[in-house]
């Protein structure tokens, strides 16, 4: 029986929103952390040596992406359906990456090199960056998909956040000491703060993972499902750093620092839609092929925040984009009038980790590829005529171009293979 005037109870946030708050919290510390050490490797660098870095890192980072042979997301995939599940792929993705990291380990030395000639940066700095980015960091996945798999989504980004958490001390520590090679020191801390976070992880009495006895090689069909992962894997991250690399041979050193430093801006405070999505990839690794009617009606309102807080992010930095100036230094002249271009880029960036992470979700790997491989191909056909044209601005109008082309492409791939898995319109049976 209902009283006229009773107090209805307040309705209870769900897991996803809880899950996104939890996540945010981690992600807003690493977001903290990611901040004070870009800070601080900025200006113990300079815009010359920094842009130089920033482009050979991100080349680390890209090719590391496909260490693990997408094996980690079949590893968070697996356990997302059943926690049992890992002990059956734990065995070939620990080999997997292994070998493929190894492999790519020496591809990177023969290429990086060449990208950091006229930079001068030591073979021994690009080792301590690749073994970390192509090998470390590839293992360290392994453990944060397979929590993230059972729901520990903050437990997850934590083990991923620590090796930021330790290179920030290590680049506090390099500020104070001022040794007279402060990009060697950090490299080297670089890739000693990974292997610590590594071994911590492993040796979790709620680790799982097998002894090296037990590892074994991906059976085909495992090969061919793990395929499809590792080209989104690598394709999702391409524009997120590929356009560094290229602003290291398009760009003066000194504009390729200023504009790597902009970019690292934006791309860190996207966190928040990214900490949405990995609260909700669980509930859609589920509910997308059993229950269509609910994600869709999920997704509807994942795409509007999204949209929402990309938007809101964009304005607040236009208007707050000369107070970087003062944080950078007085080295990084030009940064403001930079970070106003790549403002430009904010919602098509939020949109596309949306889009991405949502076709993966739905059992659609190729689907992502397709469309940022399509974002890929626009960054690099554009970036050189509007660097040629515009100057320095020309690679924040490429991004822009590259992540609006996929971010647009990707939403209207959600939509078209079935009905059923539109963010637009409910199913009906």
């Amino acid at each position: 029986m209902r009283f006229y005037g009773a107090r209805k109870p307040r309705p209870r946030p769900g897991p996803i929103a809880r899950a996104t708050v939890r996540t945010s919290a981690v992600l807003g510390l690493r977001l903290a952390v990611q901040a004070g050490t870009l800070l601080l490797v900025a200006r113990l660098l300079g815009p010359q040596q920094f842009g130089a870095f920033a482009g050979v890192a991100a080349l680390a980072v890209m090719l590391g992406t496909l260490s693990t042979f997408g094996t980690h997301l079949v590893l968070l995939a697996e356990v997302s359906r059943d926690p049992a599940r890992s002990a059956s792929v734990l065995p070939f993705a620990l080999s997997t990456t292994g070998f493929c990291g190894g492999a790519l380990l020496a591809l990177y030395l023969l290429i990086a090199p060449a990208l950091s000639h006229e930079a001068g940066i030591s073979t021994d700095v690009l080792i301590a960056l690749g073994t970390t980015e192509l090998l470390l960091q590839p293992l360290l996945s392994l453990p944060a998909m397979e929590h993230q798999g059972r729901g520990r989504i903050a437990t997850s980004q934590a083990i991923l956040s620590l090796p930021l958490i330790l290179r920030l001390l290590a680049a506090w520590t390099i500020w104070l000491l001022r040794p007279a090679d402060p990009l060697r020191a950090y490299a080297w801390c670089y890739l000693a703060a990974s292997a610590l976070v590594l071994i911590a992880a492993t040796v979790d009495r709620r680790s799982t993972w097998p002894v090296p006895g037990d590892w074994r090689l991906p059976h085909l069909a495992e090969l061919r499902r793990a395929a499809g992962y590792a080209a989104l894997n690598l394709t999702a991250s391409g524009p997120a750093e590929l356009d560094k690399t290229l602003a290291l041979r398009l760009l003066p050193l000194a504009a390729a620092g200023v504009y790597a430093a902009g970019a690292r801006v934006i791309g860190a405070l996207t966190l928040p839609v990214t900490a949405m999505m990995l609260s909700a990839l669980p509930r859609l690794f589920r509910e997308g092929q059993s229950d269509r009617v609910r994600s869709a009606r999920l997704l509807r309102w994942i795409f509007a925040a999204a949209l929402v807080y990309s938007v809101a992010l964009a304005a607040l930095l236009w208007f707050i984009a000369p107070a970087f100036v003062w944080l950078f230094g007085p080295k990084y002249h030009g940064i403001e009038h930079m970070i106003h271009w790549l403002c430009l880029a904010v919602p098509g960036m939020a949109l596309r980790i949306t889009a991405g992470s949502t076709l993966m979700a739905l059992g659609k790997p190729w689907a992502r590829v397709g469309f940022e491989i399509a974002g890929l191909v626009v960054l690099l056909m554009v970036a050189l005529p509007l660097t040629a044209h515009f100057g320095e601005i020309g690679m924040p109008l490429a991004l822009a171009c590259s992540e609006w082309t996929m971010a647009i492409v990707g939403s209207v791939t959600v939509r078209l293979p079935k009905r059923c898995i539109t963010f637009g319109v409910d199913s009906h049976p």
